[in-house]
């Protein structure tokens, strides 16, 4: 049979093998807007089930060698490549990417397979001085069953940056994607690790709404949730969490600044602003949602993005349009009241502001302050905000005042005078002379604040803090002797 063909998996999820249930929700593409399938939509009990399947196949997982699951993680590797077109076209299709960005994620993807399967085979303890003669070590040990919830943007890469990794530590993992790309950000991956020898229970794809993502986060059998989403969404999950003391790794929405200093390359600095704001139509929790420019070239700044902005149509991607759509009318909805609100306000419109469908126009917004929502809010949309400073301690109190601290650009011809300034700004990532959308898989992620709880992602010591325990083991020749 054709590798995930669609024939064995539409109208279904995947729990120990491509299984349905009692209700479907449709896979619809932004673009056309037609139905391309169906996925299977979990109620609490089918997520129960599949959570319960988990638990009892974890053990048996944990206890092979770490060599033989580094094997399927490497393996998986070689499949997903093989198989990267047929990926590329699902992340097109239903989540609208452009091409570039489809191949971009594809190649992410692949990247944490080969980083999980390295994790695999890191250090898992360390020796411990001790008082007594005796041998006293710390290891870590996986957790049981991670529960992943992730998103829709980049539907491939933020589930399997939580997934590879906690099977690879030997973790049995039940992934709810979003139902909106529950293809691309759950089956396909379920196909490639199946295909790679990955046992039965181990993994499970389990789609639906927000009761059955409840039914994950307070199951007694999950104890590390891994959610990726909207900052409101991750308060609720956290708050849950901790009432059952659990641990949750939240990684939330960003409000994401670039400072642009006086003696920039301004054509170069216009390029890196347009692609941090305008990637993906600005659908990324790392976009470039704020532009703060010095005065002195602030006219010059504005007037060449807008020129790149009017340059960069958004279109379906099998045009070959470096833009998409957004993903569905609420997220446009959301994006223009934004726009309509700070024009409204005293922002000047200086390109986009207009939509077909689904189609957002690139959009740069001049004399934005402080006060308008283009400034305060996360846009999640091709949006460029830019506003003016003369000072950069006013900079770097702008860059401050926002509640979220995921990504910071600084762009600056003395790249070590950026460096130093980077000290006084709270953010999780600081780029220097590039701008603020950047992933790699040995790399720690993670936001402040709003943001979410630090870096629990990427980068083998964060993923063995994240998706372990740590026990304390201690060893001795002889009975210790005590005077009872």
């Amino acid at each position: 049979m054709t590798f995930f063909a669609q024939t064995e998996w539409d109208g279904r999820a995947y729990v120990g093998g491509w299984v349905h249930f009692t209700q479907t929700a449709p896979v619809v593409s932004p673009s056309t807007g037609e139905q391309l399938a169906a996925v299977g939509s979990a109620s609490p009990a089918e997520m129960i089930d599949a959570i319960e399947r988990a638990d009892a196949a974890q053990r048996a997982w944990a206890g092979r060698p770490a060599h033989e699951r580094a094997e399927i993680m490497r393996a998986a590797a070689g499949i997903l490549e093989e198989h990267r077109a047929e990926l590329e076209r699902w992340l097109r299709d239903e989540a609208g990417s452009a091409a570039g960005k489809a191949a971009f994620e594809v190649g992410l993807v692949h990247g944490e397979l080969h980083h999980a399967a390295a994790t695999a085979m890191m250090p898992y303890g360390q020796l411990l001085t001790s008082s007594h003669p005796r041998l006293s070590l710390a290891r870590h040990r996986p957790v049981g069953v991670v529960g992943v919830i992730s998103p829709f943007n980049f539907p491939a890469i933020l589930a399997a940056r939580s997934v590879f990794p906690a099977l690879a530590l030997g973790n049995a993992v039940v992934l709810k994607p979003d139902p909106r790309t529950a293809v691309a950000g759950g089956l396909f991956l379920a196909a490639v690790l199946r295909e790679a020898g990955i046992p039965e229970g181990v993994f499970s794809v389990v789609p639906g709404g927000v009761s059955a993502a409840e039914a994950l986060v307070e199951h007694p059998a999950v104890p590390v949730i891994s959610f990726t989403g909207s900052t409101a969404a991750g308060r609720v999950i956290g708050e849950r969490a901790g009432r059952l003391l659990k641990r949750a790794h939240l990684e939330l929405g960003g409000n994401n600044a670039m400072i642009v200093m006086p003696d920039v390359d301004v054509t170069a600095a216009a390029s890196a602003g347009a692609w941090g704001s305008f990637l993906h139509q600005g659908q990324i929790c790392m976009t470039t949602g704020r532009h703060l420019v010095h005065s002195s070239i602030y006219d010059e700044y504005t007037e060449t993005l807008a020129a790149k902005a009017r340059a960069l149509p958004a279109a379906a991607p099998d045009t070959g349009a470096p833009l998409g759509p957004l993903i569905d009318a609420r997220q446009l909805a959301h994006v223009d009241s934004i726009v309509q609100a700070s024009i409204g306000g005293g922002a000047s419109l200086l390109a986009g502001g207009t939509y077909d469908e689904l189609f957002y126009q690139p959009t740069v917004l001049a004399d934005v302050t402080p006060e308008h929502r283009a400034f305060t809010d996360e846009i999640f949309g091709p949006v460029a905000p830019v506003l003016r400073f003369d000072d950069i301690d006013e900079a770097v109190d702008l860059v401050n005042a926002s509640e979220y601290g995921l990504s910071v650009a600084i762009l600056a011809n003395d790249a070590f005078r950026a460096y130093e300034l980077s000290d006084q700004i709270s953010s999780g990532i600081i780029h220097i002379n590039d701008q603020t959308v950047d992933d790699e898989p040995q790399a720690p992620f993670g936001g402040v604040g709003s943001s979410g709880t630090g870096a629990r992602f990427g980068g083998h010591e964060a993923n063995i803090e994240a998706f372990t325990e740590t026990q304390w083991v201690t060893v001795q020749s002889h009975i210790a002797q005590y005077p009872f």
